[in-house]
């Protein structure tokens, strides 16, 4: 995932967090805002401290992160995506954070019919 595709910035994520929309399964929260115009979907990404330490937070941060590489040619590109892990995805393989971030995206109609 290129780093332009990426929200980085605090204010971002607030402007979606007070604006944009949310859903969630019991492992992932999304919260999502609509940006007419835009080129490509960005992604945020926040898994908290509680969910275990650097290595394995990071580890869900790459399976999201490769998950979202994956599907990105079947989603809307007028968005910004934030995705929230929660605690049962510290037990959780690849397949199983792409199948629920699928079931997310294809919840909210995030997903592009093709």
């Amino acid at each position: 995932m290129k780093k332009r595709y990426r929200i980085k910035d605090n204010r971002e994520f607030q402007h979606v967090f007070k604006n944009g929309r949310s859903f969630a399964n019991r492992q992932l929260v999304l919260y999502y805002i609509e940006k007419p115009g835009q080129e490509h979907f960005r992604i945020g990404l926040s898994v908290g401290k509680k969910i275990g330490n650097a290595v394995l937070r990071n580890r869900i941060k790459r399976f999201l992160r490769q998950a979202f590489l994956e599907l990105e040619d079947n989603i809307e590109p007028a968005n910004d995506i934030i995705i929230i892990a929660r605690h049962p995805t510290r037990q959780m393989s690849f397949n199983d954070v792409k199948k629920s971030l699928i079931h997310l995206l294809s919840k909210k109609q995030l997903l592009a019919k093709k």
